[in-house]
């Protein structure tokens, strides 16, 4: 008896512990779902929230899109800047920051960065033919609202190094032709870059059928890809890449449109069609065992040239080549991020703008003729003073070169007419980004091709 009352005393004395042990058991369930609970609320107006942003974000893009094609439109052919006090952009991509800071303090110290920016070199700013208008924009849905806030002759300081930029062809650090335009549309924060396509090593002269010219081609990409750093196996694989693409497709200089004939069944020949419907009868046994031909008729088809191009861009933005050794960065710095891929043009552009490309462009060019080094360096010192107007400009220029230069006649040009206009707009977490390829001919623009991300 007294066994069983000392048992009834100790679970009275542990009903406390019980019940606390009970209670913090649902506590903690509670907080579980509590939590479970909370973290779906979350998630769910996380992406609701990325919807909202995305939505906002894409539109701003494509709102961005259709106003830079419609500037473009507005606009006349870019015009290059004279830059005869100023060091040539052209070797910008193998300097490191420091030795890039080294050149803008040189620069500096020779105190003719003042004078070149106030000699009225260049162009008036209220040329209505001036193409960096369209970067003072601030408003999206005023065209005509000009501020000063991205004006590249705005400087602060001239004497300072880190006020100062070595100007591109068109004024703007290559390979822009405008300085980058920056506006709100809605929450969307977009950014307008247009870039220069025959500034860059166009890789569809790899894809030329012409055999003459392959071995020219092949020296031509290992001498822009030693300048860039790509190694022998990198080449090897790029070659291979772009091989698998000619057997598909080969490349032409100039695309002119095709007439493509097709053929099609007609009458009552086709299949399943009784050969003599709706014919008088023919006593002659031996015609109903005669063999009937069919009716064929010839369709048309005209194949615009920008189609033709347009599937070259696809097919170099496929992932028929690996790009992303040739994007590996050889130089990054706060202002500048070098890779071969940056100076490759992927849209099929076919030739290069003496002008505007930089030196391991005009000397992959140059391999189709002879004394790339020379013509090049000769190239680059003549047009910090004066761009060349044409060819003929170009051997009278380098008269010893003359015979070299006009091998390569085909492959270079002295005005660019291939563009890439590249839009981003982020919103909240969202960014969207779209890349449009044109071509332009005085007012005329033509979409080639575009493609969009994010």
């Amino acid at each position: 008896m007294w066994y069983k009352n000392l048992i009834n005393r100790n679970n009275y004395r542990n009903r406390p512990g019980i019940v606390l042990l009970v209670t913090l058991v649902l506590l903690v369930m509670l907080s579980i779902l509590g939590y479970t609970l909370s973290s779906r609320i979350a998630a769910q107006r996380h992406r609701e929230q990325y919807m909202i942003d995305y939505q906002a974000a894409r539109y701003g893009c494509d709102s961005a899109a259709r106003y830079a094609l419609a500037e473009m439109q507005d606009i006349n052919t870019p015009q290059l800047i004279d830059r005869p006090n100023e060091p040539d952009f052209s070797d910008l991509f193998r300097l490191s920051d420091v030795e890039y800071r080294k050149l803008l303090t040189d620069w500096a110290a020779k105190g003719v960065y003042n004078r070149a920016k106030g000699s009225g070199v260049g162009r008036d700013s209220n040329d209505v033919n001036d193409i960096n208008d369209i970067s003072k924009v601030k408003d999206i849905n005023d065209v005509n609202g000009m501020g000063e806030a991205n004006d590249i002759n705005s400087v602060a300081d001239f004497n300072d190094p880190n006020s100062m930029i070595v100007r591109g062809p068109y004024g703007p650090p290559w390979p822009f032709i405008i300085e980058p335009v920056e506006f709100k549309i809605g929450s969307a924060a977009v950014r307008i870059e247009v870039e220069d396509e025959n500034a860059k090593y166009p890789i569809g002269w790899m894809l030329l059928a012409d055999t003459q010219v392959q071995r020219e081609t092949s020296a031509g990409l290992k001498t822009f890809c030693e300048w860039m750093d790509v190694n022998t196996a990198q080449v090897d694989s790029l070659e291979k890449d772009l091989k698998g693409i000619g057997e598909i497709k080969t490349f032409k200089l100039n695309f002119e449109p095709v007439t493509a004939s097709g053929e099609r069944d007609a009458g009552p020949a086709a299949a399943g069609a009784d050969p003599n419907a709706g014919k008088a009868a023919v006593p002659d046994a031996r015609s109903r065992t005669k063999r009937v031909v069919r009716k064929r008729t010839v369709s048309k088809t005209t194949i615009p040239a920008s189609v033709q191009i347009a599937d070259f861009a696809k097919l170099f933005h496929s992932s028929l080549i690996d790009t992303d050794a040739l994007a590996v960065p050889t130089i990054v710095s706060e202002t500048r991020k070098e890779s071969a891929l940056k100076y490759m043009g992927l849209w099929a552009s076919s030739k290069v703008n003496i002008n505007t490309a930089p030196r391991q462009v005009l000397e992959a060019a140059f391999a189709f003729g002879g004394d790339a080094d020379k013509i090049t360096d000769g190239i680059i010192q003549r047009r910090r003073i004066k761009p060349f107007t044409d060819i003929d400009d170009l051997k009278k220029t380098l008269f010893k070169y003359s015979d070299s230069i006009g091998k390569c006649g085909q492959y270079i040009t002295t005005a660019s007419n291939f563009f890439t206009i590249k839009i981003t707009a982020v919103s909240g977490v969202a960014e969207t980004s779209t890349i449009i390829a044109i071509t332009k001919d005085s007012n005329s623009v033509e979409k080639i091709a575009a493609i969009s991300g994010g």
